[in-house]
């Protein structure tokens, strides 16, 4: 009785709305310890390559000195990546609202260049137009309302400043759809229950990435927030996603 309650939490809060932001928290607070190792390990490694692209999409040399955010940074993977690129001599914002994840990635990067700060995606304690890129890795899809993070990353950008997304997708192609679910929808979620300790966070996964948007609407969501040039490139077959964009000038 009491899994079965677990999983119609989770399933509601894949739907969207102020349940999933008390679940998502409470939840990423619990897994924190084991993420790194689960992510990695979930994906291949893969994870690694995709969040290369991403950083070479931010265009972050046209800034190098430039200020940065890693919007629901987790255990800042994104954030210390972008501080040990060569050449990289700016300043980054690692915001996420759950405090043990931000805990879990202390020591990745030097604290003088990556600053993890507790913060919630629709509301960041920065000013309007202040910094030079964002780019936000495999956490848009949990935040309560994606328009409202979309709107307040656009508003703490400068003119001309780069946002690009890194998410999970849902293939096309059948026959690597069929095997995408398969793994998704149950050996991700038995594997990740049993190394986690949490038996529900990975059946919320999958479940969080059927109610995403897919790509093209995705691209006109950012667009109608107010990002120009928004383009987008599958990942892998199909399994992820990044979009692009710049607030215009």
């Amino acid at each position: 009785m009491h899994e079965t309650l677990d999983e119609r939490r989770a399933e509601a809060a894949a739907q969207g709305g102020e349940e999933k932001r008390a679940y998502v928290r409470t939840v990423f607070e619990q897994i924190a310890p084991r993420y790194d190792l689960l992510n990695h390990l979930l994906s291949f490694n893969i994870d690694r390559r995709w969040r290369r692209r991403a950083l070479e999409l931010l265009g972050w040399t046209r800034a190098p000195a430039g200020r940065y955010l890693d919007l629901c940074a987790g255990t800042l993977d994104v954030g210390a990546q972008l501080a040990g690129s060569p050449g990289f001599a700016g300043f980054i914002l690692a915001a996420d609202f759950a405090l043990p994840m931000l805990q879990a990635g202390r020591g990745k990067a030097p604290g003088a260049v990556l600053a993890p700060v507790a913060a919630d995606a629709q509301r960041l304690p920065i000013g309007d137009a202040t910094l030079d890129g964002a780019i936000v890795a495999f956490g848009i899809r949990n935040v309560a309302s994606l328009d409202a993070a979309l709107a307040e990353v656009h508003r703490v950008l400068v003119p001309g400043a780069r946002f690009v997304i890194l998410e999970f997708t849902t293939p096309r192609a059948w026959i690597v759809r069929h095997v995408y679910h398969l793994y998704f929808h149950h050996v991700l979620p038995l594997i990740g229950g049993i190394i986690s300790g949490h038996r529900t966070a990975y059946r919320y996964l999958p479940q969080s990435v059927a109610n995403f948007p897919a790509e093209p609407e995705l691209a006109a969501r950012m667009t109608a927030a107010g990002f120009s040039g928004v383009t987008w490139e599958p990942l892998s077959l199909g399994i992820a996603a990044i979009h692009s964009g710049h607030r215009a000038g």
